[in-house]
């Protein structure tokens, strides 16, 4: 008698348990009144699909329109197309130098191009000058390393290009590297 009590007790507790679970959810009821349909989340739109006018338009990279202007459109050349020109205070310097070399004293013309270089620290014109410096003080690796400097920062000026390059074979040829002086003369001749 009292298991059949006992078992009608569980019935009666799993069928309440049962019922109890369908009529609520972690959700709320799970009655919906057929008038009021909970809106869905809209889909994200495909580039060919209208855009709201009050969302913000954010471009990816690769979507971005062209730039209008170039640099050749402009007609103002870039850093790479041509050597940075020389401020006054290193022009004036660059004129010392030269009068010093002319004079002889060469230590004194590269303590002018140095701060010559600090002042027009992209100018392929100081490198040239400082390398002209070292030639004429015998020190023919620092000459070459400046002409080299010197000849990355000319950018598209030939002319500048073009004496550097010969300054180069110059400096290699002092230096006993005949096969150097005659690639960069053939560099020379190819501008």
């Amino acid at each position: 008698m009292q298991n059949k009590a006992q078992m009608f007790r569980r019935t009666v507790v799993c069928a309440v348990l049962l019922l109890a679970g369908c009529a609520s959810g972690p959700g709320g009821g799970i009655y919906v009144p057929s008038g009021e349909r909970p809106q869905a989340p809209q889909p994200p739109l495909t580039d060919g699909a209208a855009k709201p006018a009050d969302e913000p338009q954010i471009w990816r990279k690769s979507e971005q329109p062209p730039e209008q202007k170039s640099q050749q459109q402009t007609g103002v050349p870039g850093y790479r197309e041509s050597g940075d020109q020389m401020s006054d205070a290193a022009a004036g310097l660059v004129k010392e130098a030269d009068t010093l070399m002319a004079q002889g004293n060469g230590p004194a013309a590269i303590v002018r191009l140095e701060r010559a270089q600090r002042i027009a620290p992209r100018s392929a014109a100081v490198y040239f000058k400082l390398s002209e410096a070292y030639v004429m003080t015998g020190q023919l690796g620092s000459a070459e390393q400046f002409t080299l400097k010197g000849l990355s920062l000319a950018g598209r000026d030939e002319r500048l290009q073009r004496s550097g390059w010969l300054l180069l074979a110059d400096i290699r040829r002092a230096r006993g590297n005949v096969a150097g002086a005659q690639q960069a003369e053939s560099r020379a001749a190819s501008l």
